[in-house]
């Protein structure tokens, strides 16, 4: 199935600008990781809950050809100021499949979870527990490698 979503979003167009390094971004828009607020999952609260805090467009922020969407002021002025700090790995894109060599799977930003101190977003629940249950650290390698490779 996921090889087969990676195909349509490529032939349609509908996944990202690409600049130098792809955002996952909606299909029907440049919101990245689906209009929620990635310096948000930084904080202890939202952590403790794990519930995602949805963005507003009153707060945005634009970098690397898409559009960031905060919940507050002071977390656009964070991410302005720190990016790399607080965007999720391999910008937002599935971090289960990049490690299982399916190529950029666009995420919506409800399915996450924290691996040493890197923010991950997931497809689906599913990925995410393969990550929980199994080797996380080979899994994030071969996610790595897989990324670097479609630089």
């Amino acid at each position: 199935m996921h090889k087969i979503l990676t195909v349509l979003i490529l032939l349609l167009g509908l996944n990202t600008t690409y600049a130098d390094e792809p955002v996952s971004t909606g299909y029907w828009s440049n919101a990245a990781i689906g209009e929620h607020d990635t310096v948000a999952y930084h904080s202890a609260d939202v952590r403790n809950k794990h519930a995602e805090v949805s963005g507003s467009k009153k707060f945005l922020v634009e970098w690397n050809n898409a559009q960031w969407y905060f919940a507050s002021q002071a977390s656009a002025d964070k991410f302005a100021a720190d990016p790399l700090r607080y965007r999720p790995e391999y910008n937002g894109h599935c971090s289960n499949a990049l490690s299982l060599g399916e190529g950029l799977i666009p995420t919506d930003g409800t399915v996450w979870e924290f691996f040493g101190d890197k923010l991950h977003l997931f497809y689906a629940e599913r990925g995410r527990q393969r990550w929980l249950n199994g080797d996380w650290k080979v899994y994030k390698a071969e996610a790595d490698q897989a990324w670097k490779k479609l630089q």
